[in-house]
């Protein structure tokens, strides 16, 4: 897939955020209290494993990821009830027009875009095939409409690390959808876009507002892909 440069979109790489109060020190003192208690959880866990491998190096420890730690963490809890992380939408948000295509995403690693360089390991998603030569494409086809309604199912059925899926924007060849984490309210804005063209293509993009997504759009991805595939869809690569 060929490159777009950030120019397409200018406005990806110095976005600002905003949040339900209106004043920018209790922004900053309530992130940086959430980092705080994170980062401390963190190392409680490290020690903790670090003490049970000691004790045994049969047992099998359970590894938990960052993302985990944030939504498994009770003091996060207790500060849900007093926070909702939810954040504003990027206004870069939709399809570019120079060319078009869905964002790049900012220099994060809480980011996979289909319109990233097929190079950036980080980044770079490949997009799907709904009628996939292999499969139903030589058969029996469908209509970029009927794989729409096909994607909607299984975002509205799919929910990996629970987080709840929320169709706020569709289109004839665009879907945009929020998913809210349980705790914390973390927002992450996916998109969908069937790019006009001969060839069967949805691409997508899968962003978090703030810098705690770490795996979580890889694991959406790859979950909604899995469920696609069952209805005939088919990934043009892995990633």
């Amino acid at each position: 897939m060929a490159s777009i440069t950030s120019s397409s979109s200018p406005n990806i790489y110095n976005h600002t955020y905003n949040y339900n109060n209106n004043n920018p020190t209790n922004h900053n003192h309530k992130l940086n209290t959430i980092k705080t208690r994170i980062n401390w959880s963190r190392l409680f866990i490290s020690s903790s494993n670090n003490n049970n491998n000691s004790n045994s190096n049969n047992n099998q420890q359970h590894e938990l990821t960052r993302r985990e730690v944030i939504l498994k963490s009770s003091e996060l809890a207790v500060l849900a009830s007093i926070f909702h992380f939810s954040g504003s939408k990027p206004n870069y948000l939709g399809v570019q027009k120079n060319p078009p295509a869905l964002a790049l995403c900012p220099a994060t690693n809480t980011c996979i875009s289909t319109s990233e360089n097929i190079s950036d390991i980080v980044h770079y998603a490949p997009p799907w095939n709904y009628n996939p030569q292999e499969g139903r494409g030589s058969k029996k086809p469908v209509s970029k409409e009927v794989a729409m309604e096909e994607l909607l199912e299984v975002i509205k059925t799919t929910k990996p690390d629970n987080f709840t899926p929320r169709v706020v924007e569709k289109k004839d060849d665009y879907i945009r959808v929020e998913y809210e984490s349980p705790i914390l309210g973390f927002v992450d804005d996916v998109e969908f876009w069937f790019p006009p063209g001969k060839k069967p293509l949805a691409q997508y993009r899968s962003a978090s507002r703030f810098g705690f997504g770490f795996d979580a759009n890889k694991k959406r991805v790859k979950a909604l892909r899995l469920a696609l595939e069952k209805k005939g869809w088919a990934s043009e690569d892995t990633f």
